[in-house]
């Protein structure tokens, strides 16, 4: 029988759907043809993949190669493909046994001397061949990727000639060096760097502690940025699902991964200048965009006023539904984008309003003109908005306080309110539904009247009440104790709503 059928993947976002390279001989003249929707890197592989065979003492078939990439409708881009390709031109023509292909799937680029060269966005499609139970070789120079899925799940080869000595039985196929999973350097700035603040602290904790998106205000030179660089550091770690959801879209978009560091969160920063495409992905094929590369990280919004309006409009639906759906005319492709969002922003065009150390030269016009740019429906999506006035000298040089923890201190604190949250609704607390909120608060009906006569003042929406709720929650469970939402919690919560 001259068919053949090996197993590969393609790249489709981080779905990683499954291809079935079906290899078949005939005769006629002597031709190679690919079908399936391919793109031109991979109409460019008969080539690629003629040579290779030729260069590793294998005989290419003097027949009519007819290579089907199924499923058909969808596009195949990139050399991903080649190592399939030619392991399945190799079965057909009995030159490797078939029932060595049937359990496994390959992926790799072939150089025109066998040798087998990186693909680039392969840990999505090593996810998902862990998932389905089937092996997977992969060329060596992916080795870092691999290495985060496992030793019995993948093979490292370096050429063809490997590969094939492997399905004949006569060599051994190693896979990648597994790291320490837990051993991970100094999770970067720490707040024990921070001097005062104590607000702008506490409003970090809240955030951490709740998954909140979080507005810094304040003259220049206040430690804005500074602050937001170290709420990574008091997030909990990633689980190791989270973690390879986060590398499998650094790997997409061309990042290098370093185990050692595969488990801290991300912290993505991008200039104001960057476009709407940068900001939430695109392009053909569809690639991530920054807040998916942010994705179980911070996205840190510097000078968030100077972004263009268009650009910051794009963030509204990630941030409710916590994905990007790219869509083009070819093709669609979904992204996760679970981040929470810190943004740094001055009070005024010059940058001084408020400041009892400097005067600000601005209009109340300008400094309209200005906060206008950030919209309504974008600002009732952030739950926390935090003033971070100058601190004087002579605080700056004090000795340090009881109240100036570190980074691990708080992120105890952190982890301990999370949890708290879990246990009481079996669900984290970023992801309570308003049904719950209404439960687990409990106001009684003075408190309640209270909270109504301020969110009326305050004109809040609906939206609004939920968050208020959600970081009065978080609050309590900060605080310790029984857990109880209480007034105090409550008209904390409503502070961090004043803009």
């Amino acid at each position: 029988m001259s068919l053949a059928v090996t197993l590969s993947r393609a790249q489709e976002g981080v779905a990683a759907p499954q291809v079935v390279v079906e290899v078949h001989l005939s005769g006629g003249l002597p031709s190679t043809s690919i079908v399936g929707l391919p793109e031109a890197a991979v109409r460019e592989a008969r080539d690629r993949v003629r040579v290779a065979i030729q260069n590793t003492a294998f005989e290419y078939p003097n027949r009519r190669v007819t290579v089907n990439l199924a499923p058909a409708e969808l596009p195949k881009d990139g050399g991903r493909f080649d190592l399939a390709i030619a392991l399945g031109i190799l079965a057909a023509g009995s030159q490797v046994p078939r029932e060595r292909l049937d359990d496994c799937e390959f992926l790799g680029e072939l150089a025109l001397s066998g040798e087998l060269r990186a693909v680039p966005g392969i840990l999505p499609a090593l996810i998902r061949a862990r998932r389905s139970g089937r092996r997977i070789v992969v060329p060596r120079a992916n080795a870092a990727e691999a290495s985060l899925i496992g030793e019995g799940d993948v093979l490292l080869a370096d050429s063809l000639a490997e590969v094939c000595a492997w399905l004949r039985g006569q060599a051994e196929l190693v896979g990648p060096e597994a790291p320490d999973f837990y051993a991970m350097p100094a999770c970067g700035p720490d707040m024990h760097d921070i001097r005062g603040q104590f607000q702008a602290r506490r409003a970090l904790e809240i955030a951490a502690a709740g998954g909140h998106h979080l507005l810094l205000i304040g003259p220049p030179g206040t430690g804005k940025t500074m602050l937001a660089e170290r709420l990574p550091g008091i997030l909990p770690p990633m689980t190791e699902t989270e973690a390879l959801e986060s590398c499998a879209i650094r790997s997409l978009s061309g990042e290098d991964i370093d185990p050692r560091c595969w488990r801290r969160r991300p912290f993505r920063a991008p200039h104001h200048t960057a476009s709407g495409v940068a900001l939430v992905g695109g392009g053909s094929p569809p690639r991530p965009g920054e807040i998916s590369l942010a994705h179980n990280g911070v996205l840190f919004l510097d000078e968030l006023p100077e972004f263009s309006r268009h650009v910051l409009e794009v963030l509204r639906e990630p941030l409710e539904s916590g994905q990007i759906v790219i869509s083009r005319a070819a093709r669609q492709a979904t992204f996760p984008a679970e981040f929470q969002l810190v943004a740094a922003m001055n009070p005024c065009p010059c940058g001084y309003a408020g400041d009892p150390l400097h005067e600000c030269r601005c209009t109340p016009d300008q400094v309209l003109r200005y906060r206008t740019r950030i919209s309504g429906p974008l600002l009732d999506r952030i739950d926390l908005c935090v003033q971070v006035p100058r601190v004087p000298i002579a605080e700056l040089a004090a000795a340090r306080g009881p109240r100036d923890d570190d980074s691990a201190t708080v992120r105890q604190r952190v982890i301990a309110a999370r949890e708290k949250a879990l246990l009481r609704a079996g669900q984290a607390n970023a992801e309570l539904s308003v049904v719950n909120l209404e439960r687990d608060c409990a106001l009684p009906a003075a408190e309640r009247d209270w909270l109504q006569e301020a969110l009326d003042k305050l004109g809040a929406s609906a939206r609004a009440y939920h968050r208020i709720l959600r970081v009065a929650r978080t609050i309590a469970d900060l605080e310790g104790g029984a857990g109880c939402v209480e007034q105090p919690h409550l008209a904390e919560a409503l502070h961090y709503r004043r803009f």
